[in-house]
């Protein structure tokens, strides 16, 4: 007998209301439109800089297409990685459980994004930047030691940042429509991966012990300064012409580039402290060094 839980339940009835194939529901044959963005200008790193204001329109268009690429590509990875601590809950789990079956809906979905992130970034005929190689590495350790609320946490700041910063690309017609499609499904289907990481975050820092609220607000933070210290990666500035050390400096300390991060994690954010996920001393740093935090 199935054993319902009424939101794991509530999310399995959404998903079989309503989900996208992306092989089908893309038209991965369409061709870029001329002259149009792959990101929203202003969102970009270097936007409001000396540097970006040197490249010339083309340059800068181009320039977005390599920082959705290098986006998209971390995203990836960070689905993997989410698969996998999903997947090793399923294994501890009730097979039975609507709670179970919604965890195996969400890989479902998962799995489907990777592809359609994957297919998008080669369609773009960009690379699929990733990760810096020492963080690629690192991040193998994350799925074995995240779990509970450090896990949930964690996901909520890998999907709703960059949700947010697809809701507001999905309806700006700057955008080319393989993008703002691509965003559009993104969008849709990571609301029900967020209600479900919220709900689970609030069933465990109920039971928290003091050791374990501060494990996980250490690892959080520093999932937090990973993801969104390697959103861009450096290789994206050579596409361009520039020198990649230089223009991630530019990038790094750049006022606006700091504000559109802070920007992507203004829902979050409160919604972390006020689970007291986010801590201080030490962790509170790492969330000022990610940018989530001014």
């Amino acid at each position: 007998m199935t054993l319902v839980d009424p939101i794991p339940d509530r999310l399995l009835k959404s998903s079989a209301r309503q989900s996208y194939d992306p092989e089908v529901d893309i038209d991965w044959e369409a061709p870029p439109v001329e002259g149009l963005f792959w990101m929203q200008p202003e969102r970009t790193s270097l936007f409001g800089t000396p540097m970006w204001e040197s490249l010339s329109p083309e340059q800068q268009v181009e320039l977005s297409k390599h920082e959705v690429a290098s986006i998209a590509s971390v995203g990836l990875w960070f689905e993997i990685l989410l698969m996998e601590i999903l997947l090793r809950d399923v294994y501890r789990n009730d097979p039975r459980e609507a709670r179970t079956h919604y965890a195996l809906t969400e890989v479902a979905d998962e799995c489907r994004h990777t592809l359609m992130f994957g297919k998008a970034i080669g369609t773009f005929g960009a690379p699929a930047y990733g990760p810096r190689d020492h963080i690629r590495k690192l991040g193998r350790v994350f799925p074995p030691i995240a779990r509970g609320a450090a896990a949930y946490a964690s996901i909520l700041i890998g999907e709703e940042p960059v949700d947010r910063w697809q809701r507001d690309m999905m309806k700006d017609e700057r955008i080319q429509p393989l993008v703002r499609m691509v965003s559009r499904i993104h969008v849709l289907e990571e609301a029900r991966h967020v209600t479900f990481a919220r709900e689970e975050l609030e069933k465990s820092v109920r039971t928290m012990s003091r050791a374990e609220r501060l494990w996980a607000q250490t690892l959080t933070a520093q999932a937090a300064f990973v993801m969104m210290r390697s959103l861009v990666n450096p290789a994206v500035y050579a596409a361009v012409g520039l020198d990649p050390q230089e223009a991630r400096k530019v990038a790094v300390t750049n006022p606006n580039h700091r504000a559109t991060i802070a920007w992507m994690g203004e829902k979050v954010m409160p919604y972390l402290e006020e689970q007291g996920m986010v801590g201080g001393g030490v962790n509170r740093k790492a969330w000022r060094g990610s940018f989530l935090l001014p």
